[in-house]
């Protein structure tokens, strides 16, 4: 039965996943051919940021005091309204600006909960001894969802334009249906009231030498190293190709990132694991620089192949071990941190990566980014001791009686 509710869950999020990565390339293309005003498509990721950056206190708390298969329930359900509220919107071609970006605020502010939620309910649903199997199965499928997701909104708005919508709302209202099927489960509340409750995450990971340091390299690396915003000017100036070169390009990091987690799936339980965190983290900034250099078309593909690969590596080590070394009265609200330091190390990885090429040019901009990244990945190997000497990811399990 374990089994059956571990496939559940799977499922409903590579549905919910989908859905969401669909959302992005529908509503930025149809945005984009209505009003011809690229601000728009900065809107749309403000209103995903948004929503995260205002309420993870609130929805790490939510998450840690109501049955977590309850908040997936109710943000899937409220999900699917959104998607009706869009292909309404847009039903005869006449596009509502303001509808369509209350309605995506709406939408940013469900994913500010279903993330903890997501990320949370999984240790609650698979054994310890299968929880970093179950972590690297996870990411695995995430990364492809990602992947099929822009390709499979592209042939729907071809096939049927504004009706795509309807699709998302089927595709999320089966990831309820799914949600629904996952157990009963117990929730230890946590005790304190006040700001004491409220702030509780973000102390225990303060306080953390495992969470810490596993958050914070994540956020400098993604801030420091991204390469994904520069590829259309890498494409364009630097190699010299057209559009057909740019859909290969970004497919290379998810493709690297999902054949290391299928890998990942079938090896024995990781050891050394500090050591192989910081031994990723140093490869991906050399793939950043292999990158940065490269004026040949195969030798970018590759270093961006092993760009994804040694990130899913450090992915699936930071997730398994934030899941592990918090409690489970914590998880909710620790998640909910974890969500807006990669939230907003993506969004400013972007920033940082576009406002310097266009003062330094995009390879000098890559350059001091692969320079930045390993400077991150040797300074946490110096700072953070406990992180460096971890070998087995259950060694920073947290016992309830401890």
């Amino acid at each position: 039965m374990p089994q059956f509710h571990f496939v559940a869950y799977l499922s409903a999020r590579i549905l919910v996943s989908l859905g969401s990565a669909m959302l992005s390339v529908a509503i930025g293309w149809h945005l984009y051919t209505y009003s011809n005003d690229p601000f728009d498509l900065a809107l749309v990721g403000l209103m995903q940021i948004t929503p995260m950056i205002l309420l993870f206190i609130v929805s790490g708390w939510v998450v840690d005091h109501f049955p977590r298969k309850a908040v997936l329930v109710t943000c899937t359900v409220v999900e699917a309204c959104v998607y009706i509220g869009l292909a309404l919107s847009m039903n005869d071609g006449d596009l509502n600006r303001t509808m369509i970006f209350s309605l995506l605020f709406v939408h940013g502010m469900t994913r500010a909960f279903y993330g903890p939620a997501s990320a949370a309910i999984l240790p609650n649903i698979v054994s310890s001894a299968f929880l970093e199997r179950a972590v690297a199965i996870t990411s695995t499928t995430w990364t492809t969802a990602q992947t099929l997701g822009p390709a499979a909104a592209g042939m729907l708005i071809a096939w049927v334009d504004y009706n795509t919508y309807w699709f998302l709302v089927g595709l999320v209202c089966s990831g309820a249906l799914l949600y629904l099927q996952l157990p009963p489960l117990h929730i230890n509340k946590p005790s304190g009231r006040g700001m004491e409750l409220l702030l509780g995450g973000i102390r225990y990971v303060r306080q953390n030498p495992i969470v810490l340091p596993s958050i914070s390299l994540d956020l400098l690396i993604v801030l420091t190293g991204s390469v994904m915003a520069l590829l259309p000017v890498y494409v364009v100036d630097v190699l010299q190709m057209d559009e057909k070169t740019l859909g290969l390009m970004r497919s290379m990091p998810a493709l690297g990132g999902v054949m290391m987690g299928i890998v990942l799936t079938k090896l024995p339980p990781m050891r050394k694991s500090g050591l192989m965190l910081f031994g990723a983290l140093v490869i991906f900034a050399a793939s950043v620089f292999v990158f940065a250099l490269s004026t040949v078309l195969w030798l970018s593909l590759a270093a961006l192949w092993v760009y994804g690969a040694s990130d899913m590596i450090s992915v699936n080590i930071r997730s398994t071990l934030i899941q592990l070394a918090t409690p489970d009265q914590l998880r909710g609200r620790v998640n909910a941190v974890n969500m807006l330091f990669i939230g907003i190390s993506n969004e400013m990885g972007d920033f940082r990566a576009g406002s310097m090429a266009a003062v330094l040019g995009p390879v000098a901009t890559v350059l001091s980014g692969a320079a930045m990244a390993l400077a991150v990945a040797l300074g946490g190997y110096l700072l953070f001791p406990d992180l460096r000497r971890l070998d087995k990811v259950t060694d920073a399990e947290v016992r309830d009686a401890a």
